[in-house]
Parts: C-alpha cells; sequence; structure tokens
C-alpha cells in the first residue's frame, strides 16, 4: 500500500509540477490553522503531498471515503458540516495542539473565484488563538478535476502554483455578541483571501503584449476575444495583426517614443495597442470629442509628432474638422494606408514572429491618457502597464469571470473605464469582448446585449438610465453583473434596473490616475449607496478638509496608481507616495467607502460649505427624477451662488424651497435659480460636463 502511495505522489508531482511559494512563513511549532481555496477535486491531495506532514486534515465525511487512500497516510478528522459539534471537535484538536488545514469555502469553486466563506472557520480561530494561513492554489481550476468545464479551457497538465500568504491572528472580542463576530471572522478571511489571490497572481516590469500571449496559451488561441460592427478576431489574428502593425510603425516611426492614437472603440484600435505595446512605443489615448484646440495641448503636453487614425472612423464620426486642425502640426498616418503597404514578404514575417511566439523586449512600457478636468490645459496621465495589469488582477480576485461571460464595452477606450474593463481586461482575462464606438446609442447597445448574451456590462449612471429607458424588459435577460462608475449612481437609475429588468447595479469608483478602478461592490461584498470597498492591494488615508465635520480627502497609494502627469509646459511630474483623489470620502467600519463629493464640487456661501452634490441629490429626491446639475457663478455679497439646471420644465424653485424646510435641511442648500436646458451638456464618458455648463452659466445662457 505504501508503494502504491509513493508512486501516485510521485506521478501527480510530476504531472502537475507545483511550485510552492512562502513555505517558510508556516511556524507550525505552535497550532496552526491553515485555509486554502478550494479549485478542484485534488486540492487537499496535493497539498498533502507540500504541506509539512504533522498537520491534520479536516474532510467532509462523504468525501474522506472518497480519498480514503491518501488519507490512511495523512493525519485527518472527518466531519459532517451539518453537525454543530463538529466544529467543537475541531477546536479540541487545535488546543490539543495539532495544525489543521479546512477549506473555509466549504465546497469547490463552480464559479472560477473565491465562493462565500462559512463562518466556522473564523469561529474556531477566534476561539483557539491559532496563527491562520492563507494558502491559493492557482492553476488546478484548469485541470480535468475541477467543476469549471464550459468555463475555462480544460487542460490535462496546468502549471500549479501554491502560495503560502501573510499569517494572521483573530481574537475575540467581549461586550460584541458572537453572532456578530462569527459574521466579521468570515468577512475577514474572505478579504484576506481575495488580498492574498491578488498578491499571488500579481507581477512587475509587465508588458501587455506579453500577458496577451500568456493568456492565449491559457485561453486557446482560437478563442474569439474580440469583435465589433465589423469584424471579429480570436487571439492568433490579434497577434498576427499585431506583429504585421508593429512592424510598419517601426518604420513610419522613425524612432519616435509617444505616439497619438484617434480611434473609437473597436478591434482596429485593440490591434494599434498591442502593436504599440510590443514594439515599446507609448501610445497616447485621445479623446476625439475635445475641440481642436484642446487635442492641439496635448500632442504638445505629451510631444505626439505622429497620430494614427482611420480614414472610416474620420469619415463616419464627421471629425474632418479635427485632422484639418491637426495637419501642419502632427503628423497623419491613416491605418488603411498602412494596411494596404503590407506586402507578402510582411505578412509572412508577422506569421513567423506568431508562431515562434516572439515576445516584446521593449523596456518602455507605458500607456497616456488625458484628464478633462477644469484646468486650463489637458494634464497627461502616465500610466505603466503595470499599472493596468495590477488593476485587472484586483478585480479579478473580488468578481468571478471566465470564458463563458461576455463583455459589451460601448466606453470610449479614451477614458481609463472603458479601456482597462472594456479593453484589456478581456484580453488579458480570456472573455470575449463587444466593442461598440459609442455608449449614446442607446436602443442598439440594448439590442446588442439582448443579441450577443452579453454577461457582464460598463457604463456611467447616465448611460445606463438611457439604456434602461429604451430597452424591452427582456433585453438584459443574459446580464450577469453590471458595474457603474465614473459618476455617482443615481438612486432612480439602480431602483429602474431592478424593477424592469431584475438587475442589480453593482456601483464603483475610481480615478484616471489609478488605471482606474479604486473600489467597487461586488456579489460576495455589496452595501448599495456606498461605491463598496477598496480593491486588494490597495491602502487608504482620510485627510481632514477645512470647513468639513464628517469624512475627509481620500488619498491612496497602490500598484495601480500612476507613474506621474506630463504637466503642459512642465513636462513629467512623478507621482507622490499617496495619490490625493481630491474627493471627500467616509469610510464605514466594514470599509464600505461613502463619495460626499468633488473636493471642487463645493461652493462657499457666507463662509459655509455647501456640496453641490447634495443639491442635486435633494432636487432629485423632491422632483422624482435625476435629471439636475448644479453650478456656482460669482456673487459679490455672498462669495458665491447655486445655479441649478434641469431638462424638467416643470421644476419650480418654491417647491424645492418648501421641500427643503419639510426636511429640515440648511435654507444654504437651495439654489439661487432654476434654470431650463434641453440637454445637460455630457463629457464623451458619460459624466456631466460641467465645466461647459459653468461658461454658459458665467455668460447668462441657457445650457
Amino acid at each position: 500500500m505504501v508503494l502504491i502511495y509513493t508512486f501516485i505522489k510521485w506521478l501527480l508531482m510530476l504531472w502537475f509540477r507545483p511550485r510552492v511559494h512562502g513555505l517558510g512563513k508556516l511556524d507550525l511549532s505552535q497550532p496552526g490553522i491553515i485555509i486554502p481555496n478550494h479549485v478542484s477535486l485534488l486540492d487537499a491531495v496535493l497539498l498533502s503531498f507540500c504541506l509539512p506532514s504533522n498537520t491534520t486534515f479536516v474532510a467532509n465525511t462523504e468525501i474522506a471515503k472518497k480519498f480514503s487512500l491518501f488519507l490512511r497516510f495523512r493525519k485527518h478528522i472527518t466531519v459532517d458540516p451539518m453537525n454543530p459539534y463538529s466544529i467543537r471537535h475541531m477546536i479540541r484538536v487545535v488546543k490539543n495542539g495539532d495544525s489543521l488545514v479546512i477549506f473555509p469555502e466549504g465546497r469547490i469553486t463552480t464559479t472560477g473565484g473565491l465562493m462565500k466563506i462559512y463562518s466556522g472557520v473564523g469561529y474556531l480561530a477566534m476561539r483557539t488563538g491559532a496563527t491562520v494561513y492563507p494558502v491559493i492554489i492557482q492553476g488546478l481550476e484548469r485541470s480535468v478535476f475541477s467543476y469549471l468545464k464550459g468555463k475555462l479551457r480544460i487542460v490535462w497538465f496546468p502549471k500549479v502554483d501554491i502560495t503560502v500568504g501573510t499569517p494572521f491572528t483573530m481574537h475575540k472580542k467581549e461586550n460584541v455578541s458572537m453572532r456578530e463576530q462569527k459574521a466579521a471572522g468570515s468577512d475577514l478571511i474572505l478579504r484576506t483571501m481575495q488580498r492574498e489571490l491578488f498578491q499571488a497572481r500579481m507581477k512587475q516590469n509587465v508588458n501587455m503584449f506579453n500577458e496577451a500571449l500568456e493568456a492565449s496559451r491559457i485561453h486557446g488561441k482560437k478563442l474569439v476575444i474580440a469583435k465589433d460592427m465589423t469584424s471579429s478576431i480570436n487571439y492568433r489574428t490579434l497577434f498576427i495583426g499585431s506583429y504585421l502593425l508593429g512592424d510598419k510603425m517601426q518604420n513610419l516611426l522613425k524612432g519616435e517614443r509617444t505616439v497619438g492614437v484617434l480611434l473609437p472603440t473597436s478591434v482596429g484600435h485593440l490591434v494599434t495597442l498591442f502593436a504599440l505595446f510590443r514594439i515599446g512605443v507609448t501610445p497616447a489615448i485621445l479623446n476625439f470629442s475635445l475641440g481642436i484646440r484642446s487635442l492641439l495641448d496635448c500632442c504638445e503636453t505629451a510631444g505626439i509628432k505622429t497620430v494614427l487614425t482611420s480614414r472610416v472612423f474620420i469619415e463616419k464620426g464627421k471629425l474632418q474638422h479635427l485632422i484639418d486642425g491637426l495637419e501642419g502640426r502632427v503628423h497623419i498616418v491613416y491605418l488603411e494606408d498602412v494596411k494596404a503597404s503590407a506586402t507578402t514578404g510582411n505578412k509572412l514575417s508577422a506569421l513567423v514572429s506568431y508562431l515562434t511566439g516572439k515576445r516584446s523586449k521593449a523596456e518602455t512600457n507605458e500607456l497616456i491618457l488625458f484628464t478633462s478636468g477644469s484646468e486650463s490645459k489637458p494634464k497627461g496621465v502616465v500610466l505603466t502597464h503595470t499599472n493596468l495589469y495590477a488593476n485587472i488582477m484586483q478585480v479579478k480576485s473580488v468578481i468571478d469571470l471566465t470564458n463563458q461571460d461576455k463583455i459589451l464595452n460601448a466606453l470610449p477606450m479614451f477614458h481609463s473605464f472603458g479601456l482597462t474593463a472594456g479593453s484589456m481586461l478581456p484580453v488579458i482575462a480570456g472573455i470575449p469582448a463587444y466593442l461598440y464606438p459609442s455608449p449614446l446609442h442607446y436602443k442598439v447597445i440594448s439590442e446588442l446585449c439582448y443579441d450577443q448574451n452579453i454577461t457582464l456590462m460598463f457604463g456611467t449612471s447616465t448611460f445606463l438610465a438611457g439604456y434602461g429607458k429604451y430597452a424591452h424588459p427582456y433585453n438584459f435577460y443574459s446580464l450577469r453583473y453590471i458595474f457603474a462608475g465614473a459618476e455617482k449612481l443615481k438612486p432612480d437609475v439602480r431602483q429602474m434596473w431592478m424593477d424592469k429588468f431584475g438587475v442589480r447595479i453593482f456601483e464603483g469608483y475610481g480615478a484616471t490616475e489609478t488605471s482606474p478602478i479604486l473600489s467597487l461592490n461586488t456579489p460576495l461584498a455589496n452595501k448599495p449607496g456606498t461605491v463598496g470597498r477598496l480593491l486588494p492591494g490597495m491602502e487608504y488615508q482620510l485627510e481632514q478638509v477645512e470647513g468639513i465635520t464628517q469624512g475627509g480627502e481620500l488619498l491612496v497609494k497602490g500598484p495601480n496608481v500612476m507613474k506621474g502627469y506630463l504637466i503642459h509646459g512642465k513636462g513629467f511630474i512623478p507621482c507622490e507616495e499617496w495619490y490625493h483623489t481630491g474627493d471627500l470620502v467616509e469610510a464605514d467600519a466594514d470599509g464600505y467607502l461613502t463619495i460626499q463629493s468633488r473636493l471642487k464640487r463645493f461652493a462657499k456661501i457666507g463662509g459655509e460649505m455647501v456640496s453641490l452634490n447634495l443639491v442635486e441629490e435633494l432636487a432629485a429626491q423632491c422632483f422624482g427624477h435625476s435629471d439636475f446639475a448644479t453650478v456656482t457663478i460669482s456673487d459679490a455679497r455672498k462669495g458665491e451662488r447655486i445655479l441649478l439646471y434641469t431638462t424638467d420644465e416643470t421644476a419650480k424653485l418654491d417647491r424645492l424651497r418648501a421641500y427643503l424646510a419639510e426636511k429640515q435641511f440648511s435654507p444654504l442648500l437651495l439654489p439661487s435659480s432654476i434654470r431650463w436646458t434641453k440637454a445637460l451638456p455630457l463629457l464623451g464618458s458619460g459624466k456631466t460636463d460641467y465645466v461647459t455648463l459653468k461658461q454658459m452659466a458665467e455668460k447668462g445662457e441657457p445650457a
């Protein structure tokens, strides 16, 4: 029997070649509790070969019968999960000096991500005071022993990594109910496992082209990874196109290190970015909704001499005026011309590069986006590939994503949400994406969701309001998750989606400077009205703001925070240790963040700080919809006055005044006037264009 066990151990170790990291963190001279994630039927078996022999495995009674051969060679106890006395047995074992291996999820994942954490493990840790060691298993979820067939590409010989994380302890608290403590313990274990999962996946000095090559190996070169209205590509065609275009670009750009990209959300844009990533040229993605003066400022700020674009895009988008304004200042290169100039030799060279798996050796791995704030000149935000990769891994650590999902991305790729979440994440995570050039085509997008069986979608509150308004109630039948960001999710939009489609919107928060996602509500941790918890790997501080009694300005640091700014006329300014978000935030005891307002979105009236966001929210409550936007103009007597713009002709100041008095709000929250406008101006990202609105207000014109 020992020979059979030894043979099976040798076979499995040779089969999966597990690499164990951080084993030195295990100190089992004192009793400990080892908590691995659960991705396959072989988790316990492989761990039994890799962990010290003085560990005791906790096995479900039914599972123990199936793996009796292995268990007879390792210390183990069998428990019935339905029996409340099982936990008492485990407590006695730990207090007797043994270390336990127990899976806190209680079952093998069927989603590919972490599943809910049962309270027993936290209770065990609190009652015993034993050190808890999180362990992350990667690779076995793609083996034939997982429960993810049809959701992931299953292979016979996946690479397996086992990583021991940072140990921690949990202690029982006095004067707190055990029910609350058990819930808090489960939550702590979940957040710890998510953090360790992220750390185990994280890499440094990343090149996104190389990571996409690795994704192709994992998910299969034939997986159709992106579609748009005219074409579709699998990994194979993505890379051949990237090799071909990259080789042509190296000759055309003649040593330029940064190039402007003026393209819509499309397959062509995706291929262009990965071509530039491969050759180490930094793409600066230009916002085609800006005016020519701002685009020229962007080019000057980033030192752009060449802009890549498409004739079809310029013609269909009616953007010839932008080209006319740019020509003479920068060199315009049309991708159609580059494609037409490709020779048979070029194509063969690209094919050979693909077949040999030629990786990028670029030393500069960066990307530039531009902020659309209130500054006189746009700022370039320099993001490294490592920043983008970190943000993708952070999201993957808290959301279950598989090859079975389908993403619809209609957000522009010059917007960080549309770039990272909508375009880069699908390629790196192996999730097919449908790329659509405009988020404003409300009816078309809702029909695309229905036609393409979309399961994941991203949007702003404004865009989601439009999709919901025009969609048939069955159009979003296939949606699993929908995530809102870039602006505050309005309560009426959230409620409409739940009432009309039965779909929860998970609100998040971020900034271009953070690649962009900072926090997110998830199915495992959701608190409506907040923007969720910070993603794994992030740290934060709240800095007190003069005149504000609750919360403070949010400062963050983490691997997804930008390299720095490009400032017009000044050049590159590195990011400080803590990035100042400029947002007033409150954090509750469970780590959920609530955004009160942008610090710039406050008016100072008679020496008092007044939140413009709160004025909008109160107007929405009063009139029953969210079509409101506030700006300030100077006032000789009080310093500033608040103007409330709306598309609702029936909104009257007297009614709002009465509502504020009834609800006992400060009269300072009453705007000086309400102005009607046919439509609130929007940025290309879907946010309200407060700069344009303020300019209109100062001129005394309707918006």
